[in-house]
């Protein structure tokens, strides 16, 4: 099976004094979703050469580290309309400067920037086509293409030509695009990954409007949501939609039904931020209630201590708050403590390319509790279990500092199949769920537990649906390998979608 390419996260930001800043910021806020490198491309005109001109700046690393150089911002990334892009990937290309994004063209219409969240599902199919036609690429990510596509478009209308290049593609991808005169914000018809609207009102009432993955950037920018941009939406940002309150929007076809990917109220959004209509907070707890219903604290003999449970921090935080008051009001002795210590100066080990690399983090990412730990009975929760090597090691560590018993708690089901739009599930095989055949006590030894349980599908989907009353469909393909887009099989979108 293929490789995933990206997930990332994108900003963009249309009529700002201080665009490139405001991009800073979205995308510090945003640093969550791509570790690798970043990069912001804003629009401007030049009087010396009479036309409008988009500098960029991008380069390996961290947002705060690309732009350290405070006078980029005063004397290179000038403009009032921007977009900026943090970028992940888990190919061997992660060191290719060709690679960083906004990826930016001129061509016969103009200039154009793009930026690009998820993964194209029908990209070895177009890459081929254009190789085929002697098309040079400067890049091995999916996201080139579409710009290839837009430029050799027959429309005549620049946006007809965009709308014509994206009804190409399958799978995921939420877009930003900056033109001459416009930020265009594209959600893929399916919907998978999350695109928002905000906007930003002065003293004087001029309205700057800016689109990003979270609304989490949002509030570090100083912008409001407004609302999501809507599966299979494209919207148009200018300087007349700006003075009449109301911008451009074009649909496309949706083929296959919408299927937002769950997995961002799993793990991958912050909790902070509204994801698909609904705070990632609120989810999170009504999936750690549901669990303590499929999964509830072991049962301890009178006279001792009552279990304790931690989470594995930070993603797993709320969803063990929900989980803990949920066992106490089914009866069950339960306390929350703080039992592991996270290093936020360490990235996620799951967005780490390598095994290697993600092992020799977890250490340096993770400490105990000893005077929490000791003697006690402990159930560990954890958002999800991907491969397995952090859970394993966690275990060990908690076991080392004393614990009596170890129990693991997993606030999601299975993650059996591999994601083929955006999400780092590079194989069937990496998968922890499919090691020993799925046989959860075997699992359980692997890991060094004295007991392993999920929550269930079912249970996710009533703590989603409890949560958030968004009339549009979820993926769970990685729970239960039904794609709702087509990748290596057909599969009908009713079969994942709740």
């Amino acid at each position: 099976m293929r490789q995933i390419r990206e997930y990332c996260g994108i900003f963009g930001i249309f009529n700002s004094p201080d665009a490139a800043h405001k991009i800073y910021l979205g995308l510090h806020a945003l640093q969550h979703r791509g570790q690798e490198s970043a990069g912001i491309v804003t629009s401007v005109f030049d009087e010396a050469k009479g036309k409008k001109v988009m500098p960029s700046h991008k380069d390996h690393g961290l947002v705060l580290d690309v732009f350290k150089d405070t006078s980029i911002f005063e004397t290179k990334l000038l403009g009032s309309s921007g977009i900026g892009h943090n970028r992940y990937s888990t190919s061997g290309a992660s060191d290719n400067p060709a690679n960083i994004q906004p990826f930016l063209v001129h061509y016969r219409d103009g200039n154009l920037a793009l930026a690009h969240n998820g993964n194209i599902s029908n990209a070895r199919e177009i890459r081929r086509s254009f190789i085929e036609r002697g098309t040079l690429f400067q890049s091995t990510a999916d996201s080139e293409m579409i710009l290839h596509l837009i430029a050799q478009s027959t429309r005549r209308r620049q946006i007809d030509k965009i709308i014509d290049a994206v009804s190409q593609l399958e799978g995921a991808f939420s877009l930003v695009m900056l033109t001459d005169d416009s930020l265009i914000a594209l959600r893929d018809p399916n919907g998978f990954k999350p695109l928002a609207l905000g906007r930003i009102t002065d003293e004087e009432g001029n309205e700057t409007y800016c689109v990003s993955s979270e609304t989490c950037a949002f509030d570090l920018a100083g912008a409001e949501y407004i609302r999501d941009i809507e599966p299979g939406e494209l919207i148009v940002i200018n300087q007349k939609g700006v003075a009449e309150g109301k911008f451009e929007s074009y649909n496309l076809a949706q083929n296959n039904g919408v299927s937002q990917c769950v997995f961002e109220y799993v793990y991958f959004s912050r909790p902070d931020s509204k994801i698909f209509g609904e705070m990632v907070d609120k989810v999170r707890r009504k999936m750690g209630k549901e669990l303590a219903h499929d999964a509830p604290v072991p049962i301890v003999p009178e006279g001792e201590a009552k279990p304790i449970v931690i989470s594995v921090p930070d993603s797993s935080n709320t969803a063990t708050l929900g989980y803990v008051t949920e066992c106490r009001k089914l009866g069950y002795r339960a306390r929350y403590e703080i039992g592991l210590i996270r290093n936020h100066y360490v990235g996620r080990t799951f967005i780490a390319p390598g095994q290697q690399a993600r092992e020799q983090r977890v250490r340096s990412k993770f400490n105990t509790v000893e005077g929490v730990l000791k003697g006690r009975v402990v159930v560990m929760v954890d958002d999800s279990i991907v491969r397995g090597t952090t859970a394993r090691q966690l275990v060990q560590m908690v076991r080392n500092a004393g614990a009596k018993e170890v129990h693991f708690r997993v606030a999601s089901p299975p993650v059996s199949h591999p994601c083929f739009y955006g999400m780092d599930f590079p194989s069937h095989e990496e998968l922890f769920a499919n090691q020993s055949d799925g046989d959860v006590d075997e699992m359980a030894k692997w890991l060094g537990v004295d007991s392993l349980a999920y929550l269930t599908i079912d249970g996710l989907k009533r703590a989603v649906l409890a949560a958030n009353d968004n009339p549009h469909g979820y993926c769970n393909a990685c729970f239960s390998g039904n794609y709702p887009v087509e990748v290596d099989m057909s599969v009908s979108k009713d079969e994942n979608e709740w």
